[in-house]
């Protein structure tokens, strides 16, 4: 079984398709339609269920998939820890990072990082669901380590450093009946209608196991994954959201109300807490925690 074969398996099972996957490894689809083969021939099963629409992921690839990344992931490290035998540290680092880090300056600390290490480079990422992805990446061994919101316990496997705390607001449009109030109870938003972000981020679910806990519903009816898009459709009167206090102050056109029941969201940097960091993964960490001091 050979390394390239396990990275263009995981390819094909990212990407749910073997021309997507061709174009992401940079290599023609015939290579990577027989390296599939030879594994499965290799390994006795298939890993794709293949039709002239769909590839999808057998019994046997689901199985395989996390193992190969923890492969794929071990590989990756023992080559930087190689090539940073002499000092120097080099590779590639992939993070992730979500829209509000607070006193995280993920510009800044990326800045520093390629001063301190012209060697190494990162790549940074955002996931669609969240925080809640990132866990898994980091988990699977796809990602080195992550900045990401994690309300409630930590999973098994994952190491959590908190960087940063801080209130969510909600925010309202200027003629809102809330807008003109110093504090607001979930309660007397049961009735709202709210913009908010997709389940898996971590805001999102500070605010759900808020209202489940106080007894009561709410009504999202508008998801986006941005905070820009959040302002603009809460300023046109189509519901109420919450952001970190933080990031409400850089949103013009809203009123940011406080809540009479402070709601905390954190901010932790994350890590595999079983799988070492490359040496330019802990070089990573390092400037993370650097943004702390004072």
């Amino acid at each position: 079984m050979e390394l390239r074969q396990l990275a263009y398996f995981v390819a094909v099972a990212e990407e749910l398709s073997f021309t997507r996957a061709s174009r992401r490894l940079r290599v023609v689809q015939s290579a990577v339609s027989t390296a599939v083969r030879a594994l499965e021939r290799e390994i006795g099963a298939e890993l794709f269920d293949r039709d002239s629409r769909r590839v999808a992921l057998t019994a046997a690839g689901a199985a395989m998939l996390p193992e190969a990344r923890t492969a794929l992931a071990a590989a990756r490290a023992a080559a930087q820890a190689a090539a940073g035998a002499g000092g120097e540290v080099r590779g590639v680092v992939t993070m992730g990072t979500i829209l509000s880090t607070g006193r995280v300056d993920v510009p800044r600390l990326l800045g520093r990082f390629s001063r301190h290490h012209p060697q190494a480079a990162v790549r940074l990422q955002y996931s669609p669901s969240g925080s809640a992805g990132h866990v898994r990446a980091v988990l699977d061994g796809s990602m080195d380590l992550a900045l990401a919101s994690l309300p409630g316990r930590v999973p098994a496997g994952l190491a959590q450093e908190v960087v940063a705390q801080e209130n969510l607001v909600l925010l309202a449009a200027p003629g809102h009946p809330v807008a003109g109030r110093a504090a607001v109870r979930l309660a007397d938003l049961a009735d709202e209608s709210f913009v908010d972000f997709p389940v898996g981020w971590g805001n999102r679910t500070v605010v759900d196991r808020a209202f489940a806990e106080a007894g009561l519903s709410r009504q999202v009816a508008l998801e986006v994954s941005d905070y820009d898009t959040a302002r603009a459709l809460i300023a046109q009167g189509l519901g109420v959201g919450f952001v970190p206090e933080g990031a409400a102050g850089r949103l013009a056109e809203v009123v940011a109300v406080a809540l009479a029941e402070p709601l905390r969201w954190s901010v932790s940097v994350v890590h595999s807490a079983v799988r070492p960091l490359s040496p330019a993964a802990a070089a990573l960490l390092r400037e993370v925690r650097a943004e702390l001091e004072p």
